[in-house]
């Protein structure tokens, strides 16, 4: 693949990688580290723009999400969740070690930054300062807006399109994790400003959503697109129903930009999947996406085998910069060589399991898909008479303004993981958040008596076409530049907002040179920002 000439941006902090979900949680945050270190040592960050994510505020949170739903997980925490257990039960949250979506020390500062690296990276994309931007911590798809759901809290994907929206007519939105990505989906099941397409497992399987027969609903009818898949689903069936269905999706939808959620739990060997893809496979089909030359957000997902997980997104990162990486990993400080143990390889063995995805069946499902797809119109046309400005990309800002850490050294030494344990038992993370602009002022959440109550959610759909929060924001966007109760502002926010907040308009920090100093555990460690701020 040649994307050499292609600009490529890569969203990355350090501290977030050290956030644990406890308890043996499946889901380790820092998989993204061990990924950025084999990322660095291949010598890539040389190629790519490295940015630190700005921490999304809460008002820019609920241009998605119930306001109820942000200020519970502002304000829950292991110590007082005791007060708040009708709101975990209603949010579908529970205790560490409990639940797939625990309470856990630092959580709201960790979903603010990974959700930054995923509206970031839009932000970069709406610019025209990147062709294609990674952020492997984003990619929460099942997240709802008054719901967490599979280790998903905030749904950064639905922020992400959001902020494409502004600028792009039509955004698609493709999943290749194993998991129907149920939360984008639902967000957007009633526009055709976003079309949906999901390769999953389907069955007897987590969330259980995601049949062929899901097309959407009113304005969006035929524009979420489904392929539900049986176990043992390897390369070759793979390929057979993924580029004719994607072909005929960039024909006839003919997007301005593409968001990916690249979920590695669809690889051999994954500790919750049951797919049989390769490495190559896996990123064969981010770079068939690639081939179109359409902007492109690629975002991380599931995926529970940290070894292999690093090695699929430092694989893919190398691809996406026309780079084809030796399979020897590199020994250095870096790359945790000593990690990688099992075979000290790039690439990854499949398995002999059964493929229960019989030619006959593929052939059934990619006709239906198929012919769903012919009965699309031509590519919708939104009016866009004003388009609301996209926030501004501040680029570089002065070391100085990222080193203003939040909380207090007991605080963050509480929470903060011992190098020695991120190994144990494929690992955990938890830590300290590197805030650099001033935090909005936000009132906590008192705890609820007697049950019940709560806002309304970010934005009412109209009810009369059964449209949900997002896809109202959606068609609205750049349709009148004005927000879902009229008036002017410059951009089409949800929740009754008429325009961004004042520190919304930060994409992330540019990390110059785009080299990565290595640190004591030998992760990447900040780096220089002597460049002027962007006008």
């Amino acid at each position: 693949m040649s994307q050499k000439q292609k600009q490529v941006a890569y969203f990355y902090d350090e501290e977030m990688t050290n956030y644990n979900y406890g308890g043996g949680n499946p889901m380790r945050p820092h998989r993204v580290r061990l990924t950025t270190n084999l990322i660095t040592g291949y010598g890539l960050t040389d190629q790519m723009r490295i940015m630190r994510p700005m921490p999304r505020t809460r008002e820019e949170i609920m241009l998605f999400h119930a306001d109820d739903y942000v200020d519970f997980l502002m304000s829950v925490t292991p110590d007082n969740q005791e007060e708040f257990l009708m709101q975990m039960r209603r949010f579908n949250l529970g205790a560490v070690g409990e639940a797939d979506c625990p309470v856990f020390d630092g959580m709201f500062e960790y979903f603010r930054i990974y959700s930054g690296g995923s509206v970031g990276g839009a932000q970069l994309i709406n610019e025209g300062d990147a062709d294609i931007v990674c952020n492997w911590s984003g990619g929460m798809h099942h997240a709802k807006k008054s719901e967490a759901s599979g280790f998903c809290y905030i749904n950064d994907i639905v922020l992400a399109i959001l902020e494409l929206l502004k600028v792009h007519q039509r955004v698609l939105y493709v999943d290749i994790d194993i998991h129907h990505g149920d939360g984008v989906e639902e967000a957007f099941y009633t526009t055709d400003r976003v079309m949906t397409v999901s390769f999953h497992k389907y069955g007897d399987f987590f969330p259980g959503t995601g049949a062929v027969t899901d097309v959407g609903h009113g304005g969006g009818k035929l524009y979420a697109v489904n392929v539900p898949l049986d176990n043992g689903m390897d390369d070759e069936s793979y390929q057979f129903v993924f580029e004719p269905i994607m072909q005929a999706v960039m024909d006839r939808y003919q997007p301005g930009a593409i968001v990916v959620c690249g979920g590695a739990d669809s690889l051999s060997g994954d500790k919750l999947g049951c797919f049989n893809l390769s490495m190559q496979g896996h990123s064969n089909c981010i770079e068939f996406l690639a081939k179109f030359n359409v902007p492109m957000l690629v975002l991380g997902g599931g995926g529970y085998t940290m070894r292999n997980v690093a090695r699929c997104w430092c694989y893919e990162t190398g691809r996406l910069l026309g780079v084809d990486l030796p399979d020897d990993l590199p020994e250095s400080s870096y790359a945790d060589y000593d990690y990688y143990m099992d075979t000290h390889k790039l690439r990854i063995a499949v398995s002999n399991m059964q493929n229960k995805n019989t030619k006959e069946r593929l052939e059934e499902l990619r006709t239906t898909v198929l012919e769903q797809l012919a009965d699309l119109p031509p590519a919708p046309s939104a009016h866009m008479v004003v388009a609301p400005p996209s926030a501004k990309v501040e680029g570089d800002l002065p070391e100085e303004e990222m080193e203003t850490r939040g909380g207090g050294q007991a605080y963050e030494d509480r929470r903060r993981l011992k190098d020695e344990d991120a190994y144990a038992s494929d690992g955990e993370g938890n830590g300290a958040v590197d805030v650099s602009y001033e935090r909005a002022a936000e009132e906590p959440l008192k705890p609820e008596e007697g049950g019940g109550g709560g806002g309304e959610g970010a934005v009412k759909a109209e009810e009369e076409n059964g449209g949900t929060a997002a896809a109202a924001a959606a068609d609205n966007i750049n349709g009148n530049g004005t927000a879902n109760g009229g008036g002017e502002g410059d951009a089409a926010f949800v929740n009754g907002a008429t325009g961004p907040t004042e520190d919304a308009g930060v994409a992330g920090e540019a990390i110059v040179g785009a080299g990565v100093d290595a640190g004591e555990d030998g992760a990447p460690e900040a780096m220089e920002t002597d460049a002027p701020a962007a006008e």
